[in-house]
């Protein structure tokens, strides 16, 4: 099987850059702002979908099949439009949560379309959007493969309870990958990440939304119902691993490059992230410590005014298709959020691709399963105090 390319566009997890840009995404979909909340019977236009057969769908890069010989053609989306007659403008255009907000809260908040009919964003941005009332509930009767195959650990999260208003594309761990030849010993745990041995060798991600939930499981913190004093805690433990020396450096998604390097030695990563770096160095691990790790998850929305609502909910559902599930599941090798592509995989001729269906870091087993959780989001209300604190510790 072909090598999945090395992803150097920013994280899908992206990090919070700025305080004055949390700030204003807190103030918009606080309470105090009604001009921003749409209301239920004002979020829909007229479907065009049974006359005119198109979408357009706006994704991040590099996060779908893609043709060995041509990048430019997508195999399992060529395959829809032939199935289903339906012709999708795909684009490329999400590099940033924060900046992709900024770039069509306005038209949202309005009240005007987007020009998209369906958006691909993280779960802690999706949980705005729902708040705000930005995203239109989806047609399950449209979508008979998300109801019978969306994993269950998947279907309920806080922010959109039975998953009305979201559905994920993909998903992946946050956890801790380390270098076990050079390190010379297991990592357990969170509280690992203190020890003496790897004081300045030890690298934590940047962004708040990225950040927290893994830290506070380190607690021994049930991240389904956190509370503020349980992220104080986190804070205060994190500003006396900068004072010590423990921590080299927050990060974003360069943190490969660091653990790739050898200059940091364990550091808090996204599963997909280190697959692709254990196929150059197996000496890589990723763990889910045994406090827990953060189950997190990219999700496709219909956002207020699309078009083509009908059409976006078939396109959807076609990637919920256990087959078409296993293919895409194979080139971006992230969690699949449809465990039963894993018997599809397991009987793939090519022996590598086959091989995948065994991987924990696609289909989570049993016990990983039972160690991850996902995190209740923060509130609006709770988001400008709390980035104001972790941003100065990180240096944001």
């Amino acid at each position: 099987m072909p090598q999945t390319p090395s992803r150097t566009s920013p994280s899908r997890r992206s990090v919070l850059r700025a305080l004055g840009g949390t700030a204003a995404l807190g103030a918009l979909a606080g309470c105090g702002v009604p001009a921003a909340y749409v209301r239920p019977g004002d979020r829909a236009v007229t479907d065009a979908s049974a006359a005119d057969h198109r979408l357009t769908w706006a994704n991040w890069p590099l996060y779908i099949d893609t043709d060995d010989k041509n990048p430019n053609r997508r195999p399992t989306l060529e395959a829809f439009g032939k199935r289903a007659g339906i012709r999708v403008e795909y684009v490329e255009e999400i590099n940033d949560n924060d900046e992709f907000f900024g770039k069509i809260s306005p038209a949202l908040m309005n009240h005007q379309p987007t020009g998209r009919d369906l958006i691909v964003i993280s779960d802690w941005m999706c949980a705005r959007f729902v708040r705000l009332g930005w995203v239109q509930e989806m047609d399950r009767a449209h979508q008979p493969n998300v109801a019978k195959h969306l994993d269950p650990l998947l279907r309920s999260p806080a922010f959109d309870e039975g998953r009305r208003f979201t559905v994920p594309w993909q998903s992946g761990i946050t956890g801790i990958a380390y270098n076990h030849k050079k390190l010379g010993r297991e990592i357990r745990g969170v509280k690992d990440l203190w020890a003496s041995d790897l004081k300045g060798r030890v690298t934590l991600l940047s962004g708040l939304d990225e950040s927290f939930a893994l830290l506070m499981q380190g607690n021994g913190v049930d991240i389904t119902r956190w509370t503020a004093d349980d992220f104080h805690d986190v804070c205060d433990e994190v500003q006396r691993q900068v004072g010590r020396g423990q921590i080299r450096r927050f990060t974003g998604n360069d943190y490969t490059k660091d653990l790739v390097s050898g200059d940091v030695l364990a550091c808090q990563a996204y599963s997909g992230d280190v697959i692709q770096l254990q196929a150059d160095n197996p000496d890589i691990r990723f763990v889910v410590p045994e406090e827990g790790a953060e189950l997190w998850s990219d999700s496709l929305m219909i956002p207020n005014r699309a078009r083509h609502k009908a059409n976006a909910e078939r396109l959807i559902d076609y990637y919920y298709r256990p087959e078409v599930a296993a293919e895409l599941a194979a080139w971006v090798n992230y969690v699949c959020p449809v465990p039963a592509a894993k018997e599809v995989l397991a009987a793939d001729p090519d022996k590598d691709t086959a091989a995948l269906a065994d991987n924990p870091l696609i289909f989570p087993d049993e016990t990983m399963r039972s160690r991850l959780a996902i995190a209740r989001d923060i509130t609006s209300a709770e988001r400008v105090d709390f980035a104001r604190r972790w941003n100065k510790i990180v240096g944001l």
